[in-house]
């Protein structure tokens, strides 16, 4: 016997034993599926009965839902938690915003949302119209149109040399 062949049998072997118990958990999880599959058979031949029998016993059986690729269905609302931002328009009577064309509900110094958010933009940045008054009446506003990108950094460039 050549050492080759020693050596090749000695490793051979304790692969074997290595390999022993891992081929005893894969036979049991092979008898494990055979028992689930049977089990799952049993259960698909008794859903007819079964849904049948459950109104007279007050119980209800869940019927699967078939859904095809996208997002999944939409459940019912979840309580929102935690306190939302903001305060809601008036009930009722609620005014409009100041801005001319806006029509949408005040909130917050005679403004709807987006124009108050406008409102602190331009008072930050000291480009506030005059006619942007505080809690100035529905509708009475002319919107302001802001320039966006060079345009834009060169007002806020001059609106800070005019305030230092």
């Amino acid at each position: 016997m050549s050492v080759d062949k020693a050596f090749r049998e000695m490793i051979s072997n304790e692969i074997e034993v290595q390999l022993k118990p891992l081929r005893a958990a894969i036979s049991r999880l092979e008898a494990g599926t055979a028992d689930l599959d049977g089990l799952r058979s049993v259960a698909e031949r008794l859903a007819p009965v079964a849904a049948a029998m459950a109104p007279l016993f007050g119980a209800q059986v869940a019927k699967p839902v078939k859904r095809g690729p996208g997002r999944p269905a939409k459940t019912a609302a979840a309580p929102v938690s935690g306190k939302r931002r903001g305060r809601k328009p008036a009930a009722g009577g609620a005014r409009e915003c100041a801005i001319i064309g806006c029509g949408s509900p005040s909130r917050t110094k005679g403004y709807c949302a987006a124009h108050y958010q406008k409102l602190r933009m331009l008072t930050k940045t000291n480009r506030r119209p005059s006619a942007w008054a505080d809690y100035a009446p529905s509708n009475s506003v002319e919107d302001v149109k802001l320039p966006r990108g060079r345009a834009a950094a060169k007002a806020l460039a001059q609106a800070n040399q005019g305030s230092t």
